[in-house]
């Protein structure tokens, strides 16, 4: 019998929900409700119930699923609008946060999350003086506003003088009082990676995105245990697996959604046979953009997080603060596009519910491309009136300029602020293909990606939920590690050691996860103290590998889930599509001839091998796509949309 699979992306506007049940896929979409995630989480997956059994029956849907992966942007969001606690730094060496800022924007986020909260310790003092200064400089962080310490030693005795002060800090500050401060200690979390900054940097940015993560993922664990689900929730990670909350970092939840998006990226570039695939994830928030190259996606040892090496490896995924719910204004005379962002509340002033500020989507409401009846699959209208009197007010009449002007003006910021995220990333060629997902990410992507030089898009069908969608393609995995030094006495002894080691961890942890370890695949690998990394077929060669050197050894365990398989690309003939309607829309382009009426594509009614040709637009489920003149469009087998310039081509 097939495993049914729930599979959650929850984003900074909207909240997506894909529901795998043998074979069959279904999704929908619902706003993220900031104040408390744990009820768009509960909302969405009630609403999918509603799609699979004809009325809401959420307990149902939970008693019949066999594993809930959840992933999110929220850590991402949070960096990037710099919203979280207060950090205090305690470390033993006079240089460590200047090493950490190496350059001006690592320097920037220090000043951001730490600033002037760092203390050096003095760790030659006896325990007596120690923890005098301890509770003297650790008063004096919570009076400058700090609520949670990084505690990051330097030096070969870091782990044992970090056991120490977590020794002496537990004494002076026990975890059951109210005034107990959450520690974090860098060797403990990331030892095995021997660059002292980066290792501080991993530990103060998993404290930055802890607190909001914890409390929201322990409360909706808890809530799903009250439905009886079969097993614990799961968290999608940034490394492309899935593991129970309480075996996974904060920091592995950042850009873990986008990640998301990337495996389902990978199975589509190998099911249509492209060499080069650019993911652009749009969301309300943040672009997120990352490459499949070969079939493979492009990971990087020492992962960047907001600019930053950190000690994990992470996917190459760049996140720019533009997505649809980006506020647009004007500043010094130019129209700015993010990074700040309306969220789902208020939203964008199109949502009637309080926004007073301008987004890509108040645009393209006003401009026609959107069709309120249609917005999120016709579950939300959108009031026009409102759109237009914030972009008169905020827009228009600062720039001494009418409507429709403001309209083009502000459509062409946002395509230039798109198009620049994806040039940044630097991986474009001349046989890129873009594959366009998100909420927002197909509404602009054939304009953006005829400026960036891209001439062929794919849209897939599940565009607007596509992350969640991706996450199908994932298992559950666990990474352990553990430092070599090839001097040691004994050596085989030491590699024999570790080897157990990891093996013990790996068989604790998927015991709690319900798996058996015997139906798990386990893989090691070699990491040089350069970075590169070889397979280790046989731990009992590492000894030849290292060469003298220290090294990590890495074990991988995979239990493997039940993957989304895509239909099979077939030959297909071509044919005219016929469009479903029309639609009065502005031409941006040249204001002078007003408004066309472009013919309306529903992708569900078009079948495979439909044809079309711009200017038109295609909607999807929960989303819609501008087809500018000179775009040809074709559906696949997998009803996804390939598009592609024939101007440049």
């Amino acid at each position: 019998m097939g495993k049914r699979l729930i599979n959650i992306d929850n984003g900074g506007t909207l909240t997506d929900v894909c529901v795998v049940d043998e074979g069959k896929i279904t999704y929908t979409k619902t706003l993220t409700t900031p104040y408390d995630l744990s009820r768009c989480l509960f909302d969405g997956l009630a609403k999918a119930s509603q799609l699979i059994y004809g009325e809401p029956q959420l307990a149902a849907l939970l008693q019949s699923t066999d594993y809930i992966r959840y992933s999110t942007t929220q850590g991402t969001n949070a960096l990037i609008q710099r919203q979280g606690p207060k950090l205090g730094l305690l470390t033993n060496s006079v240089d460590l946060a200047t090493r950490m800022v190496s350059d001006s924007r690592n320097a920037q986020l220090f000043e951001a999350l730490v600033g002037e909260r760092v203390v050096t310790l003095d760790l030659e003092a006896d325990d007596e003086l120690l923890s005098q200064e301890l509770l003297t400089e650790v008063n004096k962080f919570v009076s400058a506003g700090a609520n949670r310490l990084v505690v990051a030693f330097a030096g070969p005795q870091a782990m044992q003088s970090e056991r120490r002060v977590q020794r002496l800090m537990l004494g002076l500050y026990p975890r059951h009082l109210l005034g107990s401060i959450p520690l974090s200690f860098s060797a403990e979390m990331f030892g095995a990676d021997p660059d002292e900054p980066r290792r501080a940097w991993s530990t103060v940015l998993n404290a930055f995105l802890h607190p909001a993560m914890e409390k929201f993922l322990f409360n909706a664990e808890s809530r799903l245990r009250t439905h009886r689900t079969r097993r614990p929730l799961l968290i999608f990670r940034n490394d492309g697996g899935s593991s129970r909350v309480a075996k996974s970092s904060a920091i592995k939840s950042y850009s873990s959604g986008p990640r998301g998006g990337l495996e389902g990226t990978k199975a589509l570039a190998a099911h249509y046979g492209f060499e080069h695939v650019l993911m652009v994830d749009v969301g309300g928030t943040t672009t997120d953009v990352g490459l499949v190259r070969s079939g493979e996606v492009r990971i990087d040892r020492y992962g960047l997080v907001d600019g930053v090496r950190i000690s994990l490896p992470l996917a190459e995924i760049t996140s720019s603060g533009v997505g649809g719910s980006s506020i647009i204004e004007v500043v010094d005379a130019q129209i700015v596009v993010g990074p700040r962002s309306v969220g789902s509340a208020p939203g964008p002033a199109c949502f009637g519910m309080g926004g007073d500020d301008a987004t890509i989507t108040d645009v393209l409401l006003l401009s026609g491309v959107l069709d309120s009846r249609t917005f999120l699959g016709g579950t939300m209208s959108l009031d026009a009136d409102r759109s237009k009197a914030v972009i008169r007010a905020k827009i228009a009449e600062p720039l001494g300029i009418d409507l429709l002007e403001a309209l083009a003006r502000m459509e062409d910021a946002f395509t230039d602020r798109l198009t620049g995220a994806i040039t940044a990333a630097g991986q474009l060629s001349s046989d890129t293909v873009i594959a366009a997902f998100g909420g927002a990410g197909p509404m602009t992507i054939c304009e953006v990606a005829r400026k960036a030089g891209v001439k062929r898009v794919l849209v897939p069908h599940a565009a607007a939920v596509f992350s969640a969608y991706g996450i199908g393609f994932s298992d559950i995995t666990q990474q352990y590690q553990i430092s070599l030094d090839a001097t040691e006495p004994d050596f085989d002894l030491v590699i024999a050691t570790a080897v157990a080691e990891l093996d013990e961890r790996a068989r604790r942890d998927f015991f709690a996860e319900g798996i058996d370890f015997a139906d798990c695949t386990l893989s090691y690998r070699l990491v040089r103290e350069d970075g590169s990394a070889i397979e280790v077929k046989d731990p009992a060669t590492l000894a030849s590998q290292l060469n003298g050197n220290a090294g990590v050894l890495e074990l991988s365990v995979v239990s493997a889930l039940p993957h989304i398989s895509l239909a099979a690309s077939t030959g297909t003939e071509r044919f005219e599509a016929q469009p479903s309607g029309h639609r009065s829309v502005l031409d941006t382009k040249e204001l002078s001839s007003g408004r066309s009426s472009l013919p309306v594509f529903h992708l569900e009614s078009l079948s495979p091998g439909a044809l079309g040709v711009g200017p038109a637009i295609v909607e999807g489920p929960f989303f819609t796509m501008k087809i500018p003149a000179d775009w040809e469009f074709i559906t696949t087998t997998s009803s996804d949309v390939l598009l592609a310039d024939i101007r440049n081509s």
